[in-house]
């Protein structure tokens, strides 16, 4: 690790995985049984974006949540999304100072690195549109002031995909701003007994995670990724993939361009995770479901038949012939 002039915290490729593998194993203190996923969430985060976590209740997604906030330094923050949040609830808003005699801006919620949207689909639109824009821009308007978020910031948004009743479903607009979209599942029989066994030994409900990394190195580990080698072969590979999925007969919206983004970034920090400084067609593979079948729409006649955008995606994998080409030297 190094420091330039301006302060600014530079890594190698192999620090920075290294890093990275570190923050996995201590997450996985916590969450067990769940790597493949944990790498994912990871790959978002190190890529610059936001996770949509999209599972049943009790599989581990606010542990999760947490535990990376614990492990990456971030300050961690959790908004419980009920039908009477306000937008302002998570903004901030203008309070009047009597001992000054003005109003000042009180924080919210979403002035932290790393937030925690519980059951997003539970508040009204216009709560859900003022996450959209600190999401994407970064910055919150209150009052007509601009407020920047801190950096990094980072969103972990989850629904439950079973109940319904009094639900605010997020359009496919709004999707598309999730980086990755992703399923914990039901743990084996193994890792559900290892889950017990160590609540036994623990003596206590409470899971601590350990420290890892701080604010600042998180944003040299993200600054690292964008040196990792990308072959056009690869490139083009994704943007295929992604365009297949458009042609489908099943969609009637295929992935945007910024799923082929998302592939690109991602893959790049899927790389890095598993200590490699170029991307390969696997991780194009492993990434397309999380990154594409959010931003799938499925014909409505088709609904009831139980076509899904992750069937999409996977066709669209199998229909696009894998590059040959890959390593840093075949450039």
């Amino acid at each position: 690790m190094t420091t330039s002039p301006d302060r600014e915290t530079t890594l190698s490729l192999t620090d920075a995985g290294d890093a990275c593998r570190r923050v996995i194993d201590e997450v996985e203190r916590a969450v067990v049984g769940k790597r493949q996923a944990l790498e994912l969430v990871l790959s978002a985060v190190v890529a610059g974006g936001h996770v949509l976590l999209e599972d049943f209740p009790g599989l581990g997604k606010t542990l999760a949540a947490r535990s990376f906030a614990r492990a990456l330094g971030l300050d961690f923050q959790r908004a419980q999304f009920t039908p009477d949040l306000l937008p302002a609830d998570l903004t901030g808003s203008y309070v009047y100072d009597q001992s000054r005699r003005e109003f000042t801006f009180r924080a919210g919620p979403l002035f932290a690195g790393f937030l925690l949207a519980d059951e997003i689909n539970r508040t009204p639109p216009k709560t859900q549109a003022a996450l959209l824009e600190a999401m994407q821009e970064h910055q919150v308007t209150v009052e007509g002031r601009t407020h920047p978020l801190p950096r990094p910031f980072h969103v972990m948004a989850t629904a439950n995909p079973v109940e319904t009743e009094g639900t605010y479903p997020l359009p496919e607009a709004q999707l598309d701003r999730f980086l990755l979209r992703l399923r914990f599942g039901y743990p084996d029989e193994a890792d559900e007994w290892e889950i017990l066994s160590r609540r036994i030994a623990r003596r206590t409900d409470d899971i601590e995670t350990a420290q890892v990394l701080d604010a600042e190195t998180l944003m040299a580990v993200q600054r690292a990724a964008e040196d990792v080698f990308v072959h056009p072969a690869v490139g083009r590979y994704a943007v295929a993939v992604t365009a297949a999925t458009r042609s489908d007969a099943a969609a009637s919206v295929g992935a945007s361009p910024r799923g082929s983004l998302a592939l690109l970034t991602c893959g790049r920090a899927r790389a890095l995770i598993e200590g490699r400084d170029f991307v390969t067609p696997d991780d194009i593979k492993a990434l397309a479901p999380a990154a594409l079948a959010h931003r799938v729409t499925i014909r409505p006649e088709l609904w009831l038949s139980g076509v899904s955008g992750e069937q999409v995606v996977r066709a669209a994998v199998d229909s696009v012939p894998v590059p040959t080409e890959y390593l840093p030297d075949a450039g």
